[in-house]
C-alpha cells in the first residue's frame, strides 16, 4: 500500500470516528435541543437508537484501535463495512421523512465508509 493512499486511508478513518462518535452519543442521550421530539432521532423506537448508537461508538473505535495498535487489524474493515449498513438503513428512514440535506450526508458517509472498507480489507491481502 502506497504512503498516499495509507495517508487517505486514515483521514477518512479519523472523520468517520468523529462523525460517529458524535452522532452515536446524540442517539444514545439526544442533546437538548432535538428534545422537542420532532426530529429524525424520535422517528424511531428508543430501544433501536440507542442500538444504533451504541453500535455507531462501536464502529467508531473499530475504525481507529485496530489499525492503530495492529491488534486485529481485520476489524477496521468489518466496522467500515458496518457503516455502510448503518448508514444506508440511516438514508431509508431519511427518504421516508424526505429530508434531502441528511441522504446526501448519509451517502457521502457511506461512500467514505465503503471507500475504507475496501482500502482497508486490500492492504490486509
Amino acid at each position: 500500500m502506497t504512503s498516499a493512499l495509507n495517508n487517505s486511508l486514515w483521514i477518512a478513518q479519523t472523520g468517520l470516528a468523529f462523525a460517529f462518535v458524535i452522532h452515536g452519543r446524540a442517539m444514545i442521550s439526544p442533546p437538548e435541543s432535538m428534545r422537542d421530539r420532532t426530529g429524525y432521532l424520535f422517528a424511531i423506537s428508543p430501544r433501536l437508537r440507542t442500538f444504533i448508537g451504541v453500535a455507531e461508538l462501536l464502529a467508531a473505535a473499530g475504525l481507529i484501535l485496530p489499525s492503530l495498535t495492529g491488534i486485529l487489524p481485520w476489524l477496521t474493515p468489518l466496522a467500515a463495512f458496518g457503516l455502510v449498513i448503518v448508514t444506508t438503513g440511516a438514508m431509508v428512514i431519511h427518504v421516508q421523512r424526505s429530508e434531502l440535506p441528511n441522504i446526501v450526508f448519509n451517502l457521502v458517509l457511506l461512500l467514505v465508509s465503503a471507500f475504507v472498507a475496501h482500502g482497508r480489507w486490500s492492504g490486509l491481502h
